[in-house]
């Protein structure tokens, strides 16, 4: 797993010596309108971290793809991206942005990047995205980035939860050709 540059961000993999310093980033209760909740201690998230540093599932069939979000100016952290990435070349994508950085196209750029790497460096061609049906500023996120809504039949197939949907876009290659 590499690093990823965008012209304001770096995407570095994510490790255990993260944690400490993404706590207070992920403690922000602005961060959970939608869902889940905040990491309980710096000690749990460097647990999660160090599972998750493995970059594969229990059963070797998903890739776990982590990265932290460093400005380039400053080198602060300010969210992460990731990416569960299948066998058939799909991922499924995942990002936080640190509420202080809302606004300011950060939370894109980042996706961008990481979409970048995963068609190079990791053969995903089709990525989806779940989000909680109330979030309209990842909802919008997603869309500025291609993202359409999955029909209902894929919803149901993938077993979505009735307040989330389902988004899904094709990766292109450098030429703009459809990878699907």
């Amino acid at each position: 797993m590499q690093s990823v540059g965008t012209p304001r961000l770096v995407l570095e993999p994510q490790t255990v010596a993260h944690a400490a310093e993404m706590h207070p980033l992920l403690a922000d209760p602005a961060l959970y309108r939608h869902e889940n909740e905040p990491p309980p201690s710096v000690d749990w998230l460097r647990e999660r971290f160090a599972r998750l540093e493995s970059r594969r599932s229990g059963d070797g069939r998903e890739e776990w793809l982590n990265w932290v979000l460093r400005l380039r100016e400053g080198g602060a952290l300010v969210g992460y991206v990731q990416a569960t990435v299948r066998a058939d070349g799909s991922a499924t994508i995942a990002y936080v942005l640190g509420s202080p950085h809302w606004g300011r196209g950060l939370a894109t750029e980042a996706v961008r990047g990481m979409i970048d790497a995963l068609a190079a460096h990791h053969g995903v061609h089709t990525l989806r995205a779940v989000l909680k049906r109330s979030n309209e500023p990842s909802l919008r996120l997603l869309q500025r980035l291609g993202f359409v809504p999955a029909t209902p039949e894929e919803e149901q197939r993938r077993e979505v939860e009735p307040d989330e949907r389902l988004l899904w876009r094709p990766v292109a290659d450098a030429a703009g050709a459809d990878r699907r």
